[in-house]
């Protein structure tokens, strides 16, 4: 069982990035899925997450920035995010609420 997580990187302030967490010998469709960030010395903290029926909820930091979706077909949930802030910077990571599966998280970095 392993979910992939991808898409992060090195962005200036204002900038995009969307990343994606794919699920490999787990189906992420029947599951509600979260995205959660940890910042350098900091706890990990909760983005967001979308339920199998679509239902989504953002942490009050992201709202109105990031938006939470998932393709089923491709197994996949992406974390789009757009006007991006130096605080966004930390390591993102995908959740399977259902046993409670993580991806090993992407980096990103928001900075000029």
């Amino acid at each position: 069982v392993q979910l992939q997580a991808s898409g992060g990187g090195l962005v200036q302030p204002g900038g995009s990035l969307r990343l994606s967490c794919a699920g490999s010998g787990t189906i992420l469709s029947i599951s509600m899925m979260h995205w959660y960030r940890q910042a350098p010395g900091k706890k990990r903290e909760w983005v967001a997450y979308v339920t199998p029926s679509g239902v989504v909820k953002y942490g009050d930091s992201v709202k109105g920035r990031f938006t939470i979706s998932r393709d089923n077909a491709k197994n996949t949930v992406y974390l789009q995010m757009t006007s991006l802030k130096p605080e966004d910077t930390g390591v993102y990571y995908c959740n399977r609420a259902i046993n409670n599966y993580w991806g090993q998280g992407t980096q990103v970095t928001v900075s000029s």
